[in-house]
């Protein structure tokens, strides 16, 4: 795993652009802050199942400690699913797509870029 906010261009398996234009990952802010807040309420059911919540023992700060040590551990996961998750919502990967008559042999499938089928119109 190269570093966490580096993406190669191009998908090594389908050939997909990755950056699909100009600042097209600046919405993975907000896939990540989602992701970040759901591994917060995660940590925060086992938390309370195992140990408790209150303010009397101080437990409540041991649990945003403890959240927050992991989701800054597990942040580089959390950016690289966040941009696999924001590129799941533009590109659609059809199952009738296929490049041509000796990729139909093969069965492989071409994704197709809605954003660029949006803009052809």
């Amino acid at each position: 795993m190269n570093f966490p906010s580096t993406c190669s261009n191009h998908c090594p398996v389908c050939g997909q652009k990755m950056e699909l234009q100009v600042g097209f990952y600046y919405g993975t802010g907000y896939v990540s802050y989602a992701l970040s807040v759901a591994l917060f309420v995660f940590n925060l059911v086992w938390y309370w199942a195992i140990f408790g919540l209150s303010y009397k023992d101080n437990s409540i700060f041991y649990y945003l400690i403890t959240s927050v040590a992991v989701v800054i551990v597990l942040q580089p996961l959390i950016m690289r699913y966040s941009r696999v998750l924001y590129i799941y919502l533009f590109v659609k990967y059809g199952s009738h797509s296929i490049k041509s008559t000796a990729d139909a042999k093969t069965h492989e499938l071409v994704p197709r870029n809605i954003m660029a089928e949006r803009t052809e119109v």
